[in-house]
């Protein structure tokens, strides 16, 4: 008997950052050995690990993915326990009469499960996409979930068209000219055209329309010096928007509004983005096959997870998911798992995954997989 609530706790204990999976990659190739893949991938991507039941990869596939990384301060994001989750999802579809007998019918289904490294940092998922691995499948759909303190413990979390925002860090430089400090009409100094910009990238915020929203991140003006004028600043920020399409307008906005503010203060700009994602724009359709799996019998005679409670959100979340990039080539959908009222928020040094997650949201993940299999 697999104890997966220890395999979570190992996990856990062995928290490793964005392209230094290795310990998670080495766990989940010594799970799967003990299994009958039909294929396994390995440094997908970095460390990750993709697994194949069914032997025809152009038959329609359905795809699960969790993520390995951890938070340099420990896995308080729950990756840990997405990992978990997507191993016992692996033993049940391994041992379920469906997926061993489904292979040498016609037009038979695959189940592919992908554990992707790098999630934290934005990168993950585009470079499993690089691989060329998943371009192999006929993919079909392709889910994934996240952890969610703030909502009960168990309850499936429904968001039908948005499930996390685009985001992305920009920062702007302006150059200008030091001088004396005794003669700063002499030089151009950034400083009000900055205090400019921090004014007009807040006017975003609560504007009338879609969501849309500029946090300011850093400024630096200038040198410590007191004999000089500032001749030099950086200004960063964090824009976020609830789709792709009003993510691109309002980055074409900001950077209109510094190129306009920059003219005028005779100051030359260069900008460059920093860690953007995608809108995480789940596939509708698939957001109502998560919500009919909640409420169909397991294939499996477990009654205790006979019906899991679910409910929709009625905002996205406001939080970044790098899952986007799959949903930019995939009809699929991401949903998330309440982790208790009363926890901490995400990346908080106290959070840590409840063991109490694994079995439920494997099962809805099996639900899915097997569903998949008969419908078609």
């Amino acid at each position: 008997m697999i104890d997966y609530k220890e395999i979570r706790h190992q996990l856990h204990e062995h928290p490793q950052t964005a392209g230094n999976e290795r310990f998670a990659h080495n766990t989940i190739i010594r799970h799967l050995q003990q299994l009958h893949p039909d294929k396994v991938y390995t440094h997908v991507g970095g460390y990750g690990v993709i697994a194949v039941w069914g032997k025809d990869p152009q038959a329609p596939t359905v795809a699960f993915r969790a993520d390995t990384d951890a938070l340099p301060i420990g896995h308080r994001c729950g990756h840990d326990g997405h990992t978990t989750i997507l191993l016992r999802l692996a033993e049940l579809v391994d041992g379920h009469v469906c997926c061993n007998t489904v292979a040498t019918r016609k037009n038979s289904h695959n189940i592919l499960l992908l554990w992707q490294p790098a999630e934290e940092t934005g990168t993950g998922s585009q470079a499993v996409l690089d691989s060329g691995i998943l371009q192999q499948y006929n993919i079909v759909r392709f889910y994934g979930l996240h952890n969610l303190p703030g909502y009960p413990l168990g309850t499936v979390v429904l968001c039908p068209n948005t499930f996390a925002a685009a985001s992305t860090g920009v920062i702007y430089h302006l150059d200008g000219r030091e001088t004396h400090a005794s003669t700063p009409e002499l030089g151009l100094n950034p400083g009000l055209a900055v205090s400019e910009i921090i004014g007009r990238f807040n006017a975003f915020n609560g504007q009338p329309g879609p969501f849309r929203q500029s946090t300011l991140i850093c400024v630096r003006v200038g040198e410590p010096a007191f004999g000089t004028s500032a001749g030099h600043a950086d200004v960063m920020f964090t824009l976020r928007a609830f789709t792709n399409d009003v993510m691109q307008r309002l980055l074409a906005d900001a950077n209109a509004a510094v190129d306009e503010i920059a003219t005028r203060h005779g100051l030359k700009v260069s900008r460059m983005l920093q860690e953007p994602f995608h809108a995480t724009e789940n596939t509708p359709d698939c957001v109502e096959e998560i919500r009919k799996a909640c409420e169909a019998p397991t294939p499996q005679d477990n009654s205790q997870f006979s019906i899991l409670n679910f409910q929709f959100q009625d905002q996205p979340n406001r939080w970044s998911e790098d899952f986007a990039e799959y949903l930019l080539h995939y009809n699929g959908a991401m949903f998330g798992i309440g982790s208790g009222e009363h926890q901490p928020e995400l990346h908080h040094p106290s959070y840590e995954f409840p063991d109490a997650l694994i079995e439920p949201a494997a099962q809805l993940f099996f639900r899915l997989a097997v569903s998949l299999v008969v419908n078609e």
